[in-house]
């Protein structure tokens, strides 16, 4: 089969790794992948948010699968787009990818579906959501309700901090649209799981769980990312949390959407707050994470292909992944200047000669046969091990091996289930 993956990022590189192990592959090709991606898959020039370049492309080549990675063509509608040509594409709906298109949304869904989440308030009024925080005090996150790159969610310990954080997302405008509206919210006191299943729109297959840190810095400190590193399988994640997840939460989202004519297939993820054996919903998403991605792509052991087919043929049901009984863990290597503004353009070396993992590209190029920074994340450096300790372990020793200039990295990663 001829299979398209969308996106640049660690995550693409992840599933194409994943993809290339399957015998019914016979072509690979990702849009606009990375200096990574072209050891896998032919590298297309194509944006990942360009959805009409992207059918046109899929018609014209006769691409049997197309797999999303990212969440702004979804939330754009390219499955949709894509069906209406006669072509299949991995990913929920536009109606359905609303669950991360729009916080408010998402909040909407989850109280008729009476999933447990954070007491809430949605407001498309600065001074209506400045009253709302001297109200209930802090402290209180406040999300942008739209999609920000990760960056829209503010943890605020203090009225203050709370005021400023809706004076910059809805007066000064600093996540454009996305921030006009924000949701604010209860703050959640735990320790954030993630949990992803694939579905196609009846079946809910659970995937392993894993554990992503938000922060930039050791010890969760620092601005939120997109994500520095992250471990599989969390020990937070036991069969009774694993089967109230599924049961509380990942079910009745679906069976909700559905009774309100909207069927979802794909990857369906909830990051989860878990605190006294208990979980609360924080966010959804509507694709894999990243980078959780490339920790679950390394312990799977069934065929990728395989299951992304049974979603889209709507024979899900009776599937169960095979999971290495290893953990993994992986590192994200950052630019100089990320999050803010990442520099670009300077010379990665030590990627050659380890074998003890693997590395993901994300923020890559090839230029003048050196592979130099062209993102925020650069690259993830992922490793199995005999338990998480160990694959943490395994991981660093791929990091140590790498340098760039102002290269950023935490040095703590799963250091919570390392206790």
């Amino acid at each position: 089969m001829r299979v398209l993956v969308v996106g640049g990022g660690g995550r693409e590189h992840a599933l194409l790794w994943k993809l290339r192990q399957s015998a019914r592959v016979t072509a690979l090709y990702c849009a606009p992948g990375n200096a990574g991606t072209a050891a896998l898959a032919t590298n297309v020039p194509i944006a990942g948010d360009d959805v009409e370049g992207l059918r046109d492309f899929a018609a014209r080549e006769r691409v049997d699968c197309t797999i999303v990675g990212p969440e702004l063509p979804l939330v754009r509608g390219i499955t949709d787009m894509f069906a209406a040509a006669g072509l299949r594409c991995f990913g929920p709906s536009r109606a359905a990818a609303a669950l991360e298109g729009s916080k408010a949304f998402a909040k909407d869904v989850m109280a008729r579906a009476g999933v447990p989440t954070a007491r809430h308030a949605v407001f498309d009024d600065a001074a209506a959501a400045l009253r709302y925080v001297d109200e209930v005090g802090a402290p209180v996150v406040v999300k942008a309700d739209g999609l920000a790159a990760g960056k829209g969610v503010t943890v605020c310990t203090t009225a203050a901090e709370a005021r400023a954080a809706i004076d910059a997302s809805m007066r000064r405008g600093v996540f454009g649209d996305a921030g006009r509206r924000v949701v604010v919210e209860e703050f959640l006191a735990g320790e954030e799981v993630s949990f992803m299943a694939l579905t196609d729109g009846e079946a809910v297959v659970p995937l392993q769980s894993s554990q992503d840190h938000k922060r930039l810095g050791d010890d969760d400190t620092g601005p939120n990312t997109g994500g520095m590193g992250a471990y599989s399988p969390s020990p937070l994640v036991t069969p009774a949390l694993e089967r109230a997840v599924m049961e509380e939460i990942l079910r009745p989202m679906i069976a909700t959407l559905a009774a309100a004519g909207v069927r979802y297939r794909g990857v369906l993820y909830a990051g989860l707050m878990v605190a006294g054996g208990r979980a609360k919903v924080l966010e959804f998403n509507v694709r894999f994470g990243d980078p959780e991605c490339q920790v679950l792509m390394l312990r799977l052991r069934s065929d990728l292909l395989d299951l992304v087919l049974a979603v889209l043929d709507g024979t899900l049901a009776g599937h169960a992944p095979a999971w290495e009984v290893h953990a993994s863990a992986c590192v994200v290597l950052a630019a100089r200047g990320y999050p803010n503004e990442p520099a670009k353009g300077d010379v990665i070396a030590g990627l050659d000669g380890w074998d003890g993992g693997v590395v993901f590209h994300s923020g890559t190029a090839a230029r003048e046969g050196t592979v130099v920074t062209s993102g925020g994340r650069v690259l993830t450096v992922a490793a199995l091990g005999a338990d998480v300790a160990d694959a943490v372990r395994r991981a660093y020793v791929g990091v140590r091996r790498i340098t760039f200039a102002g290269m950023q990295y935490r040095r703590d990663i799963g250091a919570r289930a390392r206790r």
